[in-house]
């Protein structure tokens, strides 16, 4: 399986830059790992909607322009489904029975997504209604993803 992680912004700090490395690492025996960084859209400190709707809609070609065709879409969006780890699991195995091979896991930036991302994603995907920080996020997706495959092969995670 292909997993795609595209996100918008780079890892600044160390610690999340090795903690993406060692998930990046442990995923090499589940799957085929691509991770797509892209340039944030700077935003003015008092932005008006129709600014931030511009940033959003910069960042979303961006973003569009990096998904192929035949990828499964998936938006981090707090309006999503949230999962338990194991129903996430069985979601990815899912995914891959239907025959989907390619699934891209997309983060937005700090405004959030376009409606064209939004409009393109097969499903919409929530963690929390929390709100987190982006960069952390790509470190706690990476590791759900580590930990679906896990419990769909049977191997021991920790509960």
């Amino acid at each position: 399986m292909n997993i795609t992680l595209i996100t918008v912004g780079k890892l600044k700090e160390k610690y999340l830059k090795d903690a993406v490395n060692e998930y990046a690492k442990r995923l090499q025996k589940y799957c085929k790992l691509n991770i797509i960084e892209l340039q944030d859209e700077k935003t003015p400190e008092k932005a008006s909607l129709k600014e931030e709707k511009l940033i959003k809609e910069k960042e979303g070609e961006k973003i569009l322009s990096s998904i192929k065709d035949n990828s499964y879409v998936v938006s981090m969006d707090l309006k999503g489904k949230m999962f338990s780890s194991e129903e996430f699991s069985a979601f990815i195995d899912d995914l891959g029975v239907r025959g989907n091979s390619s699934i891209d896991f997309v983060i937005g930036g700090s405004l959030g997504l376009s409606d064209a991302v939004l409009a393109r994603a097969n499903y919409k995907l929530c963690f929390s209604k929390m709100t987190f920080p982006h960069q952390l996020f790509r470190v706690m997706l990476l590791e759900q993803v580590y930990r679906a495959f896990r419990i769909s092969r049977g191997e021991p995670y920790h509960k």
